[in-house]
């Protein structure tokens, strides 16, 4: 009986507002193999484990330490208290930087010792690794920086801070990650140089001192003056710089930055200003000339180039060119002689990741969601005759990491009801050997009712959307309702994916009498451009209309209590929150609106005029999203939130919407989170989502 009554204790526990918030991140984290890589030959696997690193064989599955903490802590000065992030070359070699220090390490005897180590400034930051293992180049401040061989030299000496070497520009937009380059044979590196001194200061106040401090960064807005970006190639061997001789309008966007495999030529994707222009252009690495363009793409609304080239394995001419020409990211086969070889991929579904080759079947490997856009699974095509397979079995979320010869492909997956899965696959015949089953860390906790829905939006196109019933649920009640959102692009909300909920938050609101429920409207992302281009030019507007017929859903069901519906998103969810109680003031009695953009000719240049064009070019649809003259419209109550150092929405953005409220004789209620950016994260995050979880228990529960 005392088994069974702590058995029974256990099945009931609720989460802590903290398991809530961090939980997954903490002591309900999933079990995972931490930094899977493939062994150079590809016949074994390297893990990190809280002692150092495992090698696994894959035939024998004999499993060793390849280096120990206790082993790395003899020859660092600096205590290590975890294991650093090591590149292995093989099995005696490899390379990390921790402490301001690069170190070179090799197996010796049953050891390992250092082989040579590289000071880098205490600043240093965008570390970059080249090819050969020895070389890396790395940015203090605004200028960059080689070290080969144990000697530094600065590749640029910009006294001007607002001239920016070597780190990502356009605002990481495009898939944009870095601004090093380096070329395959290691003896040259292309970098993104951006002159943003014409872009207007925009103050960032730091309030933890006394008195307070102004950091300004460049924010260019929207239909105002834009940075301008160009691309060096410095060579390390004449230590000389050479820029690409770019044509076009200065504040246009260089993107998908590609080596070919010989060294020779750089490859740039130069896209307009208005985003709806693209040129794939061939440049000379040693000249910078133009070579030629290799072709255009053209939208009557906007291109999006993301990924790189891909070249195929021991070509210099022939590559992959990931494209949404078809409405759907595909696979093209490109010659630099014959132009268009063939679309490798079609269908209406997307690729969503390339992994890798297999030369010698000539597959190529890569993740989509072919199956549903709930899901992503692993699939090879030949790149010849395009037969192609499924890789995986299992429903869910598929993350691969293919050996560097095809062989073997390792794949880990979530669904609704596997919390972390990770097999290896061998990829000739589909054999697949389970290494990793994690148990689920939420198997004691009271667990909501999760229903999947789908609705249709008014063409006809199908949303996704979840349900998630309270706790000891009662079809006979009504429950007040909070309708989660973002229903912006480049998110997905809704995937077939562990927890099946989505968020451990929406559980602990369902554990106190709460029915929650989210759904991706058009905007949003991996379903497509006519999907994703519907909010063309009208953000907010066909939104709205498809969150709407998840209201319509709800009001249907007789245990969703119509008066109390309460509404709440973060970042363009917080633009929809906003945009919902002034717009439609009569469908939510509570909003809680983070990080909101209010007026978007106040956002970024780069995503806002893809999604809108320029004011000026769109003064009507930059009108009806503005929520600034609509704050009398408000009948519900409405939390806003929004941190204080917040450069991605800034923080004027709700300044002047309180200002509009006021002017109108509208309360609103307000906080602020000093210290944080866009997204209060950390322990703080705990304190944020009580304060939501509060608003809602004081104003729809009643």
């Amino acid at each position: 009986m005392l088994v069974l009554g702590s058995t029974t204790f256990a099945q009931t526990q609720k989460f802590t507002m903290a398991e809530a918030v961090n939980g997954m991140r903490t002591n309900l984290a999933v079990k995972n193999i931490s930094q899977f890589s493939w062994s150079a030959d590809g016949k074994s696997y390297i893990q990190s484990v809280k002692g150092g690193y495992l090698i696994t064989d894959l035939k024998t599955n004999k499993q060793d330490t390849l280096v120990s903490l206790t082993q790395m802590n003899k020859f660092s000065s600096d205590k290590l208290k975890a294991v650093p992030q090591i590149r292995f070359a093989n099995h005696s070699q490899g390379y990390f930087n921790t402490g301001g220090k690069m170190f070179w390490i090799e197996k010796s005897g049953n050891d390992w010792k250092v082989k040579n180590t590289a000071t880098m400034d205490q600043d240093a930051a965008n570390v970059k690794m080249f090819n050969d293992g020895q070389t890396f180049a790395f940015t203090v401040k605004n200028n960059l920086f080689v070290s080969k061989n144990g000697k530094t030299t600065a590749v640029t000496n910009e006294a001007n801070e607002n001239i920016i070497s070597g780190q990502a520009v356009h605002r990481n937009e495009f898939g944009i990650d870095t601004g090093i380059f380096p070329a395959p044979n290691s003896e040259s590196v292309a970098f993104y140089r951006m002159d943003q001194s014409m872009v207007a200061d925009y103050p960032i106040i730091d309030w933890s001192v006394t008195p307070a401090v102004n950091h300004n960064i460049k924010y260019p807005m929207a239909g105002q003056t834009s940075h301008q970006v160009t691309l060096g190639v410095y060579n390390t061997k004449t230590q000389s710089t050479t820029f690409l001789k770019v044509d076009g309008e200065k504040d246009q966007y260089l993107t998908a930055v590609t080596w070919s495999p010989d060294s020779k030529y750089i490859f740039i994707a130069v896209l307009n200003r208005g985003q709806n222009h693209m040129k794939m252009n061939q440049y000379d690495a040693a000249t910078g000339e133009l070579i030629k363009t290799l072709f255009e793409e053209t939208d009557s609304k906007y291109v999006e180039p993301q990924h790189p080239l891909t070249f195929f394995p021991n070509s210099n001419t022939d590559f992959i060119w990931q494209s949404q020409r078809t409405g759907y990211n595909h696979l093209f086969h490109y010659s630099l002689e014959k132009g268009l070889v063939a679309q490798i991929t079609k269908g209406d579904w997307l690729v969503t990741d390339i992994l890798g080759f297999n030369e010698k079947k000539k597959e190529i490997y890569f993740t989509s969601t072919k199956e549903t856009p709930l899901e992503r699974h692993l699939y090879k095509i030949n790149w010849t005759n395009f037969k192609m397979q499924r890789l995986d079995d299992a429903p869910g979320i598929h993350i691969g990491t293919l050996s560097s010869d095809g062989n073997y492909l390792y794949d880990a997956y979530s669904n609704a009801n596997s919390p972390r899965v990770a097999n290896i696959i061998n990829t000739a015949n589909l054999k697949s050997t389970n290494i990793l089953t994690s148990e689920n860390p939420l198997k004691n906790y009271q667990r909501p009712e999760i229903k999947n829905v789908e609705l249709k939006a008014d063409d006809g196109t199908p949303l996704y959307g979840k349900i998630i019933l309270p706790t000891n649920f009662d079809p006979n009640k009504k429950y007040p309702t909070i309708v989660y959102l973002y229903n912006g692009p480049h998110l997905q909300l809704i995937t077939n994916s562990f927890p099946a909920s989505g968020n451990l938050w929406y559980e602990y609101m369902a554990q106190n009498g709460y029915i929650i429920f989210t759904m991706d409207g058009r905007g949003s992302s991996n379903r497509g451009m006519k999907f994703e281009q519907a909010v063309f030019r009208n953000l907010g507007t066909t939104e709205m209309n498809d969150q709407m017929k998840g209201v319509d859903y709800l009001k249907s069901l007789p245990y969703v209590d119509a008066e109390k519906m309460g509404i709440h998103g973060w970042s363009f969810g917080g633009f929809m929150t906003t945009s919902f109680m002034l717009r439609k003031p009569d469908v939510f009695k509570v909003g809680v609106a983070g990080g909101p953009v209010i007026d978007w000719s106040m956002y970024e240049i780069m995503y806002g005029e893809r999604y809108m064009d320029t004011p000026q070019e769109n003064p009507q649809g930059y009108a009806a999203a503005n929520l600034l003259d609509k704050v009398q419209n408000l009948k519900g109550k409405l939390l806003m939130i929004h941190g204080a150092q917040d450069d991605v929405v800034v923080w004027q953005h709700s300044i002047k919407f309180i200002k509009s409220a006021v002017d109108n004789g509208v309360q609103l209620d307000y906080f602020a989170y000093p210290g944080h950016p866009h997204n209060v994260i950390g322990k703080d995050r705990v304190h944020l989502m009580q304060k939501i979880t509060d608003y809602f228990d004081l104003y729809l529960k009643k």
